[in-house]
């Protein structure tokens, strides 16, 4: 099992790592480090869901016997090596774990991975999503109750990925049998990677999206057309959406928007109390009400 890889604060992801200042100024310190350094449970199993090195996830299971609801946990971190790993959404699982949740919180390529981008990011994302069919022949998951999170690039991923089942079965990026999930939330990030394109080189502090996808729009619109959760509307799945600073509260009533005209259920939760990385770490003031909106999307009691 591979290491996970670092998550330093480099040059190039200096606008990230200061997103800290985009909202709340008593918290302006508060960035993706911080977030690392939080305390997080120790896994109940680190299982491969792939044959490369980066194919794996970390499964947190509750204490009693289930059947438990569970959450596919996808970190961000722009889609690029560099910014962030699985260890940047452990905190997050811990608690949806400590809540009750059995959580799967998984690592992918990232652009600048031997075979990441289009459309091995996808596929990986995919691919792990789908595991929990096999880790549920061994463990007390509900795969009734699936609920698909991520947090900033990964809240993209975890949108694309619990509605690409609407996508043609000739799509490379669908997989074969894409498991049916019960909600996605989606925790400031964007559901248009189109429209992110020029804006993100100010988000990520260079361009992101075009090396993923691997041109822009115009050079790739079939790409576009399937890998952006606003482009694939209706997902069939409700979408929650949690906006506080990339996630612009703009964006998110516009979302809200055209998925409800297309008859999509999309809640959408500002966020004035936080910043980027607020909304994913526990003890920060504006977690608990993240904490509660998780909760309502997986239709736990409160």
């Amino acid at each position: 099992m591979q290491t996970p890889r670092a998550t330093p604060c480099w040059s190039h992801a200096v606008v990230a790592c200061l997103l800290a200042a985009t909202t709340v100024s008593a918290q302006r310190g508060f960035g993706p480090r911080d977030v690392d350094a939080l305390p997080s449970s120790a896994p109940t199993r680190i299982a491969r869901y792939g044959s490369h090195e980066l194919a794996f996830g970390e499964l947190r299971m509750p204490s009693g016997t289930g059947p438990f609801p569970v959450a596919v946990v996808i970190h961000g971190g722009c889609w690029t090596v560099g910014f962030a790993t699985l260890k940047n959404t452990a905190p997050l699982a811990s608690a949806l774990t400590d809540a009750g949740v059995a959580t799967w919180n998984i690592e992918y390529r990232q652009v600048g991975d031997p075979g990441a981008g289009w459309p091995g990011t996808f596929l990986d994302v995919g691919a792990g999503v789908d595991y929990l069919r096999t880790l549920a022949e061994t463990y007390p998951i509900d795969l009734a109750r699936v609920t698909v999170i991520g947090h900033s690039a990964g809240a993209h991923l975890a949108l694309w990925s619990a509605g690409r089942a609407v996508l043609p079965a000739e799509s490379p990026i669908r997989g074969p049998n894409p498991l049916k999930v019960a909600a996605a939330v989606a925790i400031d990030g964007p559901a248009d990677v189109g429209g992110l394109v020029g804006r993100d080189a100010d988000i990520c502090g260079k361009p992101v999206i075009a090396p993923l996808m691997g041109g822009t729009p115009a050079e790739q619109p079939a790409r576009y057309r399937d890998a952006s959760p606003q482009e694939m509307l209706p997902l069939r799945v409700p979408q929650y959406l949690v906006a506080a600073a990339v996630l612009t509260h703009e964006d998110a009533r516009r979302h809200e928007a055209r998925g409800r005209a297309a008859g999509d259920t999309v809640v959408v939760l500002p966020v004035t109390n936080g910043n980027h990385f607020d909304v994913i770490g526990p003890g920060r003031a504006a977690f608990p009400e993240v904490l509660a909106f998780i909760r309502r999307a997986m239709a736990l009691q409160q």
